[in-house]
């Protein structure tokens, strides 16, 4: 295969007659037994057969929502005009609204550190599950907190941050799908072997 690589090439090289820049770029690479090291082809396969999966999208999707878009968004204003956003948790009293930020990081970890263990498809969906525990934890603490909040029935504005939880669950609920989809093709081919 890599010789096939190889020859492709120097064909294109030659045949399009293109600049003999490109032409030495090429044999210093060679020489350098680049395009040969099988460690670097295996990484960038293995990286193509990551990327080119639905679940990689998805998972990437729920971490930047779990991790980005709280310090992004206004998670809730009080009756009194203040904004509470995720970083104004840390400075609160009550233990229940500080876990309220670290279970959204959490979250966003676990959905990173997910997409890396494609190999592993019934770990990925074990730790989609635990994942989607995680987010219906934050929305049972955000409802919570809104429906314990003084002066809730005057209080008409929420952010987005209270919705993001929801948007989580169904991003990791696709995913799972997807990685369930993905085992039941691979357990298929293994019975017809």
């Amino acid at each position: 295969m890599l010789k096939f690589v190889d020859l492709v090439l120097q064909s294109a090289i030659q045949y399009y007659g293109v600049v003999e820049l490109l032409a030495n770029i090429y044999n210093y690479f060679k020489l350098q037994n680049f395009f040969l090291k099988k460690e670097r082809f295996t990484f960038v396969f293995q990286l193509y057969i990551m990327i080119q999966r639905i679940q990689t999208l998805y998972l990437f999707t729920a971490a930047i929502f779990s991790g980005v878009l709280i310090f992004v968004f206004n998670l809730w204003v009080e009756k009194s005009g203040k904004v509470v956003s995720a970083i104004d948790l840390l400075n609160e009293s009550s233990f229940l609204l500080k876990t309220i930020l670290f279970a959204y990081i959490i979250s966003a970890l676990i959905s990173l550190i997910t997409i890396f263990l494609f190999k592993d498809r019934q770990l990925q969906f074990v730790l989609g599950r635990v994942n989607m525990l995680i987010n219906f934890y934050l929305l049972g603490v955000l409802i919570y907190v809104l429906l314990t909040m003084s002066g809730e029935t005057s209080v008409s504005e929420k952010g987005i941050g209270m919705f993001i939880p929801i948007i989580v669950i169904a991003v990791l609920a696709l995913a799972n799908k997807a990685i369930k989809k993905d085992e039941d093709l691979v357990k298929s081919v293994d019975r017809l072997r």
